[in-house]
């Protein structure tokens, strides 16, 4: 029979893509959105219960970062080459801590994209091999799902918006980062950012084609779910009450 070590280096079997574990991890992440969604108007009206959630990411996100490191720390395999948080997720976790703690709005239009987009398919393609209920498995989820809640929190309740520039804004950004992120990966033999080659465990990467035509591919693919992201849950509802109102002013003039 197979067991899962909740803390050991060493596993039976590995992480399954979309098993009942990551389904219902999924969902777990979702009601959360939800619940958060369905409280914004309580927590705008409220400064402790606001600041309690605030405090509460922030809190989620630093210590998920914390523990990976003392994880590696425990097993002796931490390492300048794997260890350092140089992935894109890594990169947008300690950043959307810091826009929390500061209420940034410069960081908010770049992680608005970055943050959500980019933790959004690494829970749908996790980069992971630990199943539940394994501390990484707990640790990879609590910190790409607080990465979501943390642009959420900051869309839903204090009410910033992300505009055109924030989109290309965004992606100006990304490559800024990826171009010192390539720079490390020679400097250390790493692969952070999969910017050398893909992953070992099965990503989206895998449609893009071989290397290095996948990363064309890859910041085009970027660049329409941030367009989505925008269009569908800010242009578009937009478009529909401006024109839902000049309908009743319409009407209010024919009465």
């Amino acid at each position: 029979m197979n067991r899962i070590h909740f803390w050991d280096r060493q596993r039976d079997i590995d992480f399954v893509m979309f098993s009942t574990p990551h389904l219902i991890a999924l969902a777990v992440i979702a009601v959360c959105c939800l619940i958060l969604y369905a409280v914004r108007f309580s927590l705008r009206q409220h400064t402790g219960p606001r600041l309690f959630v605030r405090l509460l990411l922030i809190l989620l996100l630093i210590s998920a970062e914390a523990g990976l490191h003392v994880w590696y720390l425990s097993h002796d395999i931490w390492s300048r080459s794997s260890s350092l948080p140089l992935e894109l997720c890594g990169i947008t976790l300690l950043l959307s801590a810091l826009m929390l703690l500061t209420r940034s709005r410069l960081l908010y239009s770049f992680l608005y994209f970055a943050g959500i987009g980019g933790a959004f398919i690494a829970l749908l393609t996790p980069n992971l091999v630990y199943p539940f209920p394994h501390f990484r498995f707990l640790l990879f989820f609590i910190a790409h799902g607080s990465i979501i809640l943390a642009s959420l929190y900051m869309t839903w309740v204090e009410q910033y918006r992300p505009g055109w520039r924030s989109l290309f804004f965004t992606m100006l950004c990304l490559n800024i980062v990826a171009a010192c992120v390539y720079a490390a990966d020679l400097l250390l033999d790493s692969n952070y950012m999969f910017l050398v080659h893909k992953p070992s465990t099965f990503s989206v990467l895998d449609y893009f084609g071989p290397y290095p035509y996948y990363l064309l591919v890859e910041e085009g693919f970027a660049f329409i779910i941030f367009l989505l992201m925008f269009l569908i849950f800010f242009k578009l509802p937009e478009l529909y009450a401006a024109r839902h109102s000049r309908r009743s002013r319409t009407k209010l003039r024919i009465r």
